[in-house]
């Protein structure tokens, strides 16, 4: 089985990448301890996005699929602010002359992002202080967990500037985090949420100081890194393909599910330390 296994891993060797030397041009990206933060660093302007950014984080986020290094991920930006959404000057005011198809073009790539996003087998955790609005409150509900202070300030801004709120999944992913009558709420309005009201209506998972927000959701991230990573990617797909399920549907694909965890080391390192009555060390395989 040894031999098997070896050859196995040799034979896919291939597909498999490191991120750790990773250089980001339009970010800040490090990884520590199997833990990736990356950082919009734009404090200057509240951390837009820019064409440029959108593409990057798209790629990124697609690269983490077969990355060996990075077990989780932490999201956040400079200052004290999370993210003001798409630069008015870098892309709004392009976007306006730009015909039909270069439209589609553009609102594909940003929706490409949330797929990326929710398709890496990472857990990510955003990390929210400040403006966390449009595309930056998109970010933020298209990761799994969030991490705010009571300083933050949530808005789906997409009315005030014409559009509608169906923008990137939010009509899809939103209701499902806050429920239907809040999101409507919020899509509609384009209203700002306080902190402690996302915190209330469950879109956020906890409130932080200021000062700690960033080491509590690497904390959090760094816990799930060291757990059994396979499994937690199993989860993560879970939750994301049965959305679309029958409940009949969704427990078959869980026992089918689960029993590939169990052919994995880490059920059995779990067992094993299990009987001697100390801790489990997960390797993730």
């Amino acid at each position: 089985m040894t031999t098997e296994r070896s050859r196995a891993d040799a034979l896919f060797a291939g597909n498999r990448t490191t991120l750790g030397d990773y250089e980001a041009s339009h970010f800040g990206w490090s990884v520590e301890a199997r833990v990736a933060t990356i950082t919009l660093n734009r404090p200057e302007r509240k951390n837009p996005l820019t064409f440029e950014s959108y593409a990057e984080l798209r790629d990124l986020f697609r690269q983490l699929a077969y990355a060996t290094d990075v077990k989780a991920v932490v999201l956040h930006g400079a200052g004290e602010n999370f993210c003001s959404g798409g630069d008015v000057h870098d892309i709004i005011g392009p976007l306006v002359d730009l015909p039909m198809p270069g439209l589609l073009m553009f609102t594909r790539m940003t929706g490409d992002l949330v797929k990326a996003m929710r398709h890496c087998p990472q857990p990510i955790i955003a990390a929210v202080d400040g403006v966390c609005a449009g595309a930056g409150a998109i970010l933020a509900m298209a990761a799994d967990m969030r991490y705010a202070t009571a300083r933050s300030k949530l808005a789906f801004l997409f009315t005030r500037v014409g559009l509608a709120g169906c923008d990137m999944g939010a009509c899809a992913i939103l209701p499902r985090i806050i429920g239907q009558g809040r999101a409507a709420e919020l899509l509609y309005t384009g209203r700002s949420a306080s902190g402690e009201e996302g915190h209330a209506w469950g879109f956020y998972n906890r409130l932080c100081e200021p000062g700690t927000l960033l080491a509590d959701a690497q904390k959090l991230a760094a816990d799930l890194a060291s757990g059994p990573t396979f499994a937690h990617g199993i989860t993560k797909t879970m939750l994301h393909q049965e959305w679309t399920m029958s409940i009949d549907e969704a427990i078959e694909s869980e026992a089918q599910a689960q029993a590939i965890c169990m052919a994995t080391r880490d059920f059995g390192r779990a067992y094993e330390a299990f009987a001697a009555k100390s801790r489990p060390v997960f390797k993730g395989d």
